[in-house]
C-alpha cells in the first residue's frame, strides 16, 4: 500500500510534464548502454522476451491500471504501433500494479489492445530505474537505450523520436 501511494505521489507530480532521461547525456548510438534482458509471461501464458525484439525499435511502456497519464499515453501507443509497426517498431506494455494479473486482465478486458502486455516485477522496475508510471523507454534496434522518459511523454516530439530511431540502423 505504502509503495502504491508513494508511486502515486510521484506520478501526480510528473504529471506536469515529461522528463527525458537520456541513457547518457549526449547518447549517441554508440555509446549507449545495453537495455537490461529480460522474460515474462503476456496474458496468454506465452513469454515474451527483450531479446526477442532485436532488430527492432521497442517502445517499452511502464505503466499501472491506476496511472492517469498512463491513460493518456496507452490510446498514442497503440497508434504509434499501428502505423510504425512495418517500419520495425514493436511496443510493449510492462504493467507495475502491484497485484498484477488480477487487475491487469480485467483492464485488457475492457479494451482493445495492439500491442504486447505483460506484468513486470520490482526487479525489472529496478533494472530500468522506474520509480512511479508512467515510464516510456525507447530502445534501439541493437537492442540499447536511446532514451527514458519519466512521466507524461509529448506525443509529437515522442513520435519523432521514434521516427528517427526507426530510420537509424536501416
Amino acid at each position: 500500500m505504502f509503495r502504491m501511494l508513494v508511486r502515486l505521489m510521484i506520478a501526480s507530480a510528473l504529471l506536469i510534464g515529461s522528463v527525458a532521461l537520456p541513457a547518457e547525456p549526449w547518447a549517441t548510438a554508440t555509446s549507449r548502454k545495453a537495455a537490461p534482458s529480460f522474460s515474462l509471461d503476456d496474458s496468454e501464458g506465452k513469454t515474451i522476451k527483450l531479446a526477442d525484439f532485436q532488430g527492432k525499435v521497442v517502445l517499452l511502456d511502464f505503466w499501472a491500471t491506476w496511472c492517469h497519464g498512463c491513460m493518456t499515453e496507452i490510446p498514442w501507443f497503440m497508434e504509434f504501433q499501428g502505423k510504425y509497426k512495418a517500419d520495425g517498431l514493436a511496443v510493449i506494455g510492462v504493467s507495475v500494479d502491484d497485484d498484477g494479473w488480477k487487475s491487469v486482465k480485467p483492464f485488457l478486458a475492457e479494451r482493445k489492445f495492439n500491442y504486447t502486455i505483460v506484468v513486470g516485477n520490482q526487479d525489472l522496475e529496478k533494472l530500468y530505474s522506474v520509480e512511479a508510471p508512467p515510464v516510456a523507454v525507447l530502445i534501439d534496434r541493437a537492442g540499447k537505450i536511446a532514451e527514458t522518459h519519466a512521466g507524461v511523454v509529448e506525443k509529437d516530439s515522442f513520435e519523432k523520436e521514434i521516427k528517427e530511431l526507426l530510420r537509424e540502423g536501416k
